[in-house]
């Protein structure tokens, strides 16, 4: 890869770590800085010395299985009903890229009426912010009555648009 395109990567994913932490409200975003400079493009980027370095290694994150959530009941809260999700500890700690989508089905299969506009993304932002900043949140609250909004604007709102969290 070339040096410019890491510095590139390097950018982004400074920026995506920051815009995660603002989104869930932590101050920590305010410490992050982006680099300043850029390597030029023509630059090249030495190969290591150490072999074992740029070999694939194997992951060491375990395989957890479902169920992914432990509970879910309704609540009826100032902005309405509120769907109140638990995770498992193996939702709260599973990595797996398809993980996500297994524990909205399991909501789902236990409460159909979960199937509304918005829903879904209130708990993808749940799942995937939500996990990383607060680990041990007792619930992921999600309520029908918040608006459908762009990705951008669910994260700005920390999965909460439209009011305030509950």
């Amino acid at each position: 890869m070339r040096r410019g395109a890491a510095a590139g990567t390097v950018v982004a994913a400074v920026t995506l770590v920051a815009m995660t932490v603002a989104a869930c409200g932590t101050d920590a975003a305010d410490d992050v800085t982006a680099p300043t400079t850029r390597a030029s493009a023509s630059e090249s980027v030495p190969p290591t010395s150490n072999p074992a370095a740029s070999s694939a290694t194997p992951s060491t994150t375990p395989v957890l299985p479902p169920p992914y959530i432990a509970s879910l009941s309704w609540v009826q809260t100032e902005v309405g009903p509120s769907l109140q999700i638990v995770p498992t500890r193996n939702g709260r700690d599973v990595s797996s890229p398809t993980a996500g989508d297994e524990a909205w089905r399991e909501v789902l299969d236990r409460e159909p009426g979960a199937d509304t506009p918005g829903m879904k993304e209130q708990f993808d932002c749940h799942w995937t912010f939500a996990r990383l900043i607060d680990p041990e949140k007792p619930s992921w609250n999600l309520e029908p009555d918040r608006p459908v909004v762009s990705p951008d604007e669910m994260i700005a709102t920390r999965c909460n648009p439209g009011g305030p969290e509950e």
